[in-house]
Parts: structure tokens; C-alpha cells; sequence
């Protein structure tokens, strides 16, 4: 497991977990208080630092959801630079929402996307703004105990489970992995697509989940790739007719993880100039003109620059990459697929749980405070 190896945090992991256990024991016993609402709120979440796909899981079921119900997400909108309530629009950006809500919003624009860092305030604003929202997503809010979800979604990454890691700063745990016992489902992320049934029976054990818990393995699946800006409409590339030997692309990426993607444009590329940042890394104008010269630096005949989702979002907003670039540019969408066929059983239970607590009436719960 990939850990911090300086044995002196291992004491101030200590500490931190004497913090949130205090804190975890408060809410449990009531001493701090939660909020419930009288319409279902599903929380998607994990309690680990890095990507474990929240993203690509809570699109899964906006993807889901909307076909029967009226859909709103609601995420605090990291590194964002505004602050309070905000609802997505065609006019919104990554400074105002964040990469993340944006990215959901220009997927499925018919639904509600929110942020609020207080998302007590942020469901009652939806409610509110949107009286007609029957089910809210809350993607990342495992650890806001302010809200008590009617259902929780647990993620951890089939590479680095949670159990076998450990607090932070020593390790990546937010909180003691004992606390999965919140969770109504734990799915075991970013899973090989030929996982062994003893491979998966060695890990359902060792996660040890309670009986009212259900447990999935998912894997990533990349999508055909799409084109980054709008001059590109209509354009579509497939990967299947690429000739390795003479394509090359440039990988821009700010993911927690871009191994994954990297190994998997390598089957179909033999010149890779990889540009790797840190996961909602902020692009600036020095960082386009390195994409500019990787660019040019390719030898293949054929050249493109490819991206993730994510960062496809905040690339937009420049306006002064080259064309040849512009029309050059593709991102990987990115999907999940439900191993050992359970994905109707998944599907059937989230459906049934919003059907089934799908409030009738059209009140805001905004009047509840009052």
C-alpha cells in the first residue's frame, strides 16, 4: 500500500483520529445534531483522500434518476472562488461552481446543480429555488454529518482499500475505516474488469460489511472520445482507427490518478508527451504555452491533444489556443460498469428506495424554519 513512510505522523495520525472519533460519537449519540428531509437525499461519498470516482459514480445516477424523478446534485464546489449558495446556468464557470458541478451540469443540463459549502443551507435553498425536485444527490458529503442522508453510497479504490489504510497525514483515511457502517452501499471502485470470483470473495471478507449493507464492484470504463470545443461539432474520432505508428498526442491531466488513462491511450498511441498536474489544478496562460510546445514537439504525422472530462471543462475557457490545437483537442468521457451483473439489482434498489420516500407534497422545507 501506498503510504507516507515517515513513521513520526503515525503519532499525529493518533491524535486526528481521537478528533474524529470525538466528533463521530457527538453526532451518533446526538449531542450535535443532524438534519433530515422529507425527500430523499443520497449521499455518494468516501473516507479516503483522492479520487475513488465520485464523480463518474454520482453521474451514474443523475444518469439513472432522471429518467423518473426531478434530479438535483449538490456538492460544496471545491476550490471555487465564490462563496454561499450557487445553481448552476448556461452562463456559470469553474471560479463561480467548481470543475466538478460544472462538468455535471454541461452532461445533464436539464437537471439542478448546486453548491454550498453548508449544505444544510444548500438542500434548503434547492428546495426553495426548486420545489419540485424530488431527490437530491450529495456528491462528497459522507463526512458532513449535519445532514443525515436517507441513503449512503460508500466508494473505495479496489487498489488501496480502506482497510488497509490509515489515517491521515500518516495515510490517506479521513476517518477510521469502522465507520463504513454508515454506508447502505459499498462499492468497490476502479476494479479489473476480470476480477477472480476468489479475488472477490478474499476482498468481500475482508471488507466484513453488516448484514444490511450491500457490496459492488465497479470498474472505469473510457467512452469514445469527444470534441473539447464547440468549433468541433460533429467531428468524431475513434480510437479503433488510429495507427499507432504514426499518431501521437499530447495527455494533459489534472486527476488524482492519471495512470489509468495513460496506459489505456498507449494501446492506441506510440508517442505519448504526457503533461501530469495536481487533481482541480487552475491552468494558467504558462501552462497552455507548455501545451503549445509539447504540441509541436510531436514527430507523428498526426497530432492531438487529449484531455480528461474535468479538465476539458477549465480549457475552455481560454481563448487563445492555436486552432490546429483547438481542432485537435478531445477529451475521454468516463463511465462506470457494474461487474458480476449486478448493475439491475443496484439500479432496481436506488429506484425503489426514491419511489418509496418520494415525498407528495409540494412544500418547501424552507418552511420548516420558520
Amino acid at each position: 500500500m501506498d503510504v507516507n513512510k515517515n513513521i513520526l505522523l503515525y503519532p499525529l495520525s493518533l491524535i486526528y483520529g481521537a478528533i474524529t472519533d470525538i466528533r463521530n460519537f457527538m453526532y451518533n449519540t446526538g449531542i450535535l445534531p443532524h438534519n433530515e428531509f422529507r425527500l430523499p437525499v443520497i449521499c455518494v461519498g468516501n473516507i479516503t483522500v483522492g479520487g475513488t470516482g465520485k464523480t463518474p459514480h454520482t453521474e451514474y445516477l443523475v444518469g439513472l434518476l432522471r429518467k423518473y424523478f426531478c434530479v438535483a446534485t449538490l456538492s460544496r464546489g471545491y476550490l471555487r472562488k465564490s462563496t454561499g449558495f450557487r445553481i448552476a446556468s448556461s452562463s456559470s464557470d469553474v471560479s463561480e461552481i467548481g470543475d466538478e458541478p460544472l462538468q455535471i451540469y454541461k452532461k445533464y443540463p436539464g437537471i439542478t446543480v448546486a453548491v454550498d459549502r453548508n449544505r444544510v443551507n444548500g438542500v434548503y435553498s434547492i428546495l426553495n429555488e426548486h420545489p419540485e425536485t424530488e431527490v437530491i444527490i450529495l456528491d462528497d458529503g459522507f463526512q458532513h454529518r449535519r445532514i443525515k442522508p436517507g441513503f449512503s453510497i460508500l466508494l473505495t479504490d479496489f487498489s488501496r482499500l480502506l482497510i488497509n489504510d490509515y489515517l491521515m497525514p500518516y495515510g490517506r483515511l479521513r476517518e477510521r475505516a469502522i465507520n463504513m457502517n454508515r454506508a447502505d452501499i459499498i462499492i468497490i471502485t476502479k476494479s479489473p474488469q476480470n476480477i477472480s470470483p476468489i479475488q472477490r470473495r478474499i476482498i468481500v471478507k475482508e471488507i466484513n460489511k453488516a448484514a444490511y449493507q450491500n457490496l459492488y464492484f465497479t470498474t472505469l470504463e473510457y467512452q469514445d472520445p469527444l470534441p473539447v470545443f464547440t468549433q468541433q461539432s460533429g467531428h468524431k474520432l475513434s480510437l479503433s482507427e488510429q495507427k499507432k505508428v504514426r499518431t501521437g498526442i499530447v495527455l494533459l491531466t489534472g486527476i488524482a490518478n492519471p495512470l489509468p488513462l495513460k496506459e489505456y491511450l498507449s494501446g492506441y498511441f506510440n508517442e505519448i508527451i504526457h503533461l501530469s498536474f495536481p487533481d482541480h489544478h487552475k491552468f494558467t496562460e504558462k501552462d497552455i504555452a507548455k501545451v503549445s510546445g509539447a504540441f509541436l514537439n510531436l514527430v507523428s504525422a498526426e497530432k492531438f491533444l487529449f484531455t480528461t472530462e474535468k479538465d476539458a471543462v477549465r480549457l475552455r475557457e481560454f481563448t487563445n489556443i492555436a486552432e490546429q490545437i483547438r481542432t485537435s483537442a478531445y477529451y475521454i468521457p468516463v463511465g462506470i460498469n457494474f461487474l458480476n451483473d449486478d448493475k439491475d439489482e443496484f439500479d432496481n434498489l436506488i429506484i425503489d428506495y426514491v419511489r418509496k420516500n418520494k415525498r407528495n407534497n409540494r412544500i418547501s422545507e424552507s418552511q420548516r424554519l420558520q
